[in-house]
């Protein structure tokens, strides 16, 4: 008797973390994942081929209904896909306690920052929205934004967690909110310059001063460093441990493809204005180094055990 319970409890020890109800959270993860991948091409359509052409639309019976959703919903639609999907994986993969501790942080954070840059300047620069992206919260920053800090700075951070089980280094969360808060500023090296690019028909913010990359401020991408490593290490501070990242988070997949989705959306704005070079900054220093968490760790230096995918028992949240 007092065997097989101890069989029992070690077979919990080498299981998933989650339930079998909690799965039921990654599939609904993967579904709004595939809408949000249709959110972004349907937005891609739009800006690089319905606008600039409307002569390929405008005598079709659904080509004016189309365009003026898109023109109200599109440039919010992908962010809102995004981060719901990103809230439905954290519950599969890390739980909901340290999901909800995340998007408490990132949220609150990333939108007082925003209201800070678009009211004085400062830590991005000059700069405003339009009124592409939803309804402004203040009059200034469309509810959307916080939103896209959430979902894209979440799964940078759960690739950098997933990263750092590469680096013989320690405390390992230290190394994964920098490479979390490093990728998403690579994120905006691409993006940033596209989306408000004049040769856009719409552009969703614009600048009041020019700079050194591409006509943008350099101070941009430190407010952006700045704000995501902020929102990243509180939310590390407040977990009080890390994900489960001995034995590789589960799903980490879903992140990259989010991350990378979300690279080749702002990479097709920036090759549409030929911008060339953001494109190649957000490959090598982007792209290359997230992959590496699809790629399998054979063996544990320290005990020589294989690893595996899935996560040890560990914390529920």
């Amino acid at each position: 008797m007092a065997t097989s319970q101890a069989n029992a409890a070690s077979a919990r020890m080498y299981t998933n973390p989650v339930t079998s109800g909690d799965s039921r959270f990654r599939k609904i993860s993967i579904v709004l994942l595939i809408g949000h991948l249709a959110a972004l091409v349907f937005g891609l359509a739009g800006l690089l081929i319905a606008i600039p052409h409307p002569e390929l639309w405008v005598n079709s019976s659904y080509g004016p209904r189309a365009y003026n959703f898109g023109m109200r919903y599109g440039g919010s639609l992908h962010i809102v896909f995004g981060a719901a999907a990103m809230f439905a994986y954290g519950m599969y993969a890390i739980g909901l306690r340290k999901t909800a501790i995340f998007f408490a942080c990132a949220v609150p954070i990333s939108l007082g920052s925003e209201l800070i840059g678009t009211s004085t300047g400062e830590p991005f620069g000059n700069y405003r929205y339009t009124n592409f992206l939803g309804y402004k919260i203040f009059g200034h920053v469309p509810f959307s934004i916080p939103l896209s800090w959430f979902y894209v700075g979440f799964a940078t951070v759960l690739i950098g967690y997933e990263l750092s089980r590469r680096i013989p280094f320690s405390p390992r969360w230290i190394y994964a909110v920098t490479i979390g808060a490093f990728l998403l500023v690579v994120w905006d090296l691409v993006l940033d310059p596209a989306m408000a690019h004049e040769s856009l028909m719409v552009k969703f913010w614009q600048w009041g001063q020019t700079g050194s990359y591409f006509g943008m401020p350099g101070q941009n991408f430190f407010g952006w460093g700045l704000t995501a490593f902020v929102f990243m290490l509180i939310s590390r501070l407040i977990w009080r441990s890390d994900p489960p990242i001995d034995r590789g988070i589960p799903g980490i997949w879903i992140p990259f493809v989010v991350f990378a989705a979300n690279i080749g959306f702002a990479a097709a704005l920036s090759a549409s204005v030929d911008l060339w070079l953001p494109i190649l900054f957000a490959v090598v220093l982007g792209l290359i180094p997230a992959f590496m968490v699809l790629v399998p760790i054979s063996d544990r230096p320290d005990s020589g055990q294989p690893r595996t995918t899935h996560a040890p028992v560990v914390q529920q949240g």
